[in-house]
């Protein structure tokens, strides 16, 4: 009887703990049509993202000029469901357009102009606990 009691405390005690979540690594690179802006002929600055079940954007930092942005996030998850948005109230003016919900496997693009130059950051707001950020910086003209 003793034993069950103290096997039953440990399994309590330990439910206790104040550990943090183990997150999966991050394994995914930037590459291909990822993680580079290009300028199409028309002048918008493109750029794709990347987001899975190891709650980072990938990449999680990029650069643009003033003028107009489109940005593409891309949910390689299995599990994970996404969004993105940039961080309300932070960087030198509000950038407004956002992507609500990104299921597994799915894609979607938003685009909005940029004049202000600074650090726009964004995030999943699902996962912001989780470090699920980046930030965007604009140069100055």
């Amino acid at each position: 009887m003793l034993l069950v009691v103290l096997a039953l405390l440990g399994v309590v005690l330990a439910g206790c703990s104040n550990q943090q979540p183990v997150l999966p690594e991050a394994t995914r690179t930037a590459g291909g049509d990822v993680g580079t802006v290009t300028t199409t002929a028309d002048g918008v600055q493109e750029i794709t993202l990347t987001t899975g079940d190891d709650y980072v954007f990938t990449p999680d930092t990029f650069t643009v000029e003033p003028g107009t942005v489109r940005v593409t996030v891309r949910n390689v998850a299995d599990q994970l469901t996404h969004n993105f948005r940039f961080t309300p109230d932070t960087g030198p003016v509000p950038i407004e357009p956002a992507i609500p919900v990104l299921g597994p496997g799915e894609e979607d693009t938003i685009e909005f102009e940029v004049t202000e130059p600074g650090e726009y950051p964004f995030e999943c707001s699902f996962h912001i606990a989780l470090g699920q950020v980046g930030t965007m910086t604009v140069r100055a003209p």
